[in-house]
């Protein structure tokens, strides 16, 4: 999510296990709710060395490396995150367990997700941007009529949304991804109720929608719609493996031309054309948030609390 700060975009926001991370501008915070009821929180300082402060004053560029600033926080956070329902889990099967033993399982778990993630970025390539391609050749074969540059991309293009949209549905039926979309919800419904300078107490955020703007979904959705414009820049006439490569090549740019949009979008929320621009992107979010209870909602609160910036009256609110 992008949350506005005086002078500042500052990219933060993510749904954990049984938990929330959220991202201020010198540091992340992760708040998770134990199996004890207890709301465990810990904050992770952002490193951040002059060349990166410098690239991220640069248009286009920026938005690659705030995403690849927000991958690796991202895995820091969901780490941590699992660490923790281990401990739950270890406590209620097993009571006690040694020191050594519980640093090894942990370690394990640690490459165990490493893998899963590095697993999970390849299919999501392949079925977002490499599967959808071969589908639309394939419609084109059949259909010679929009085997056109401008019809096969916005063919490939329908794929790519219909792919991300039915996986979403797919992954929504899990248990456990439901919860995570719930924790999504409070995310949403906490960084709402401080825009509008609500009081940050679970009973009052709650009447907040779970539904944000400059929501990661709204981003997803943008990258999807303007790879459809980007990828028909790559000669029609080139062969399947090196459309794929280029398309790989091309990622970058689909990311840094989505996050000026989304950028735009949030200084101009008021606009008539850019609230039908994400517009879009807050009905994909019915999908991918659900309506937390009130322990969800503290949990939030709670690590929002450790990162948001304090501003005139609401110091005692948000300190």
């Amino acid at each position: 999510m992008i949350r506005m700060e005086p002078g500042e975009l500052v990219l933060g926001g993510q749904a954990v296990i049984e938990g929330v991370m959220m991202k201020g501008a010198e540091r992340f915070s992760v708040a998770v709710r134990k199996a004890s009821g207890e709301i465990r929180v810990k904050d992770f300082p952002i490193a951040s060395g002059r060349a990166r402060r410098a690239l991220s004053k640069v248009p286009f560029v920026r938005g690659v490396v705030t995403m690849g600033v927000m991958l690796a926080i991202g895995y820091r956070a969901l780490q941590y995150s699992a660490d923790e329902a281990m401990e739950d889990a270890e406590a209620a099967g097993r009571g006690d367990v040694p020191a050594a033993r519980e640093k090894g399982a942990r370690e394990g778990s640690r490459l165990a997700m490493a893998g899963a993630l590095a697993l999970a970025l390849l299919l999501g390539i392949g079925l977002f941007f490499w599967l959808p391609l071969l589908a639309a050749r394939g419609v084109a074969v059949l259909l010679p009529a929009l085997s056109g540059r401008l019809a096969f991309n916005l063919v490939d293009g329908s794929f790519r949304v219909l792919a991300f949209v039915g996986y979403v549905l797919a992954i929504s039926r899990m248990p456990d991804i439901r919860r995570i979309f719930q924790y999504h919800g409070a995310e949403h419904k906490v960084v709402n109720a401080y825009e509008r300078k609500a009081d940050l107490v679970p009973e009052t955020v709650a009447g907040h929608s779970n539904l944000h703007p400059r929501c990661g979904t709204s981003f997803l959705l943008f990258v999807m719609v303007i790879s459809i414009v980007v990828f028909s820049l790559i000669p029609h006439d080139s062969s399947l493996p090196m459309k794929a490569l280029m398309r790989l090549l091309l990622l970058p740019a689909i990311a840094g031309i989505s996050y000026e949009t989304l950028r735009l979008s949030a200084k101009r929320a008021h606009s008539p054309v850019f609230r039908a621009l994400v517009a879009p992107g807050m009905l994909l979010q019915r999908l991918t948030t659900r309506e937390p209870d009130l322990s969800q909602i503290e949990v939030a609160i709670a690590s929002f609390r450790r990162v948001a910036p304090a501003r005139g009256p609401e110091a005692g609110l948000v300190g």
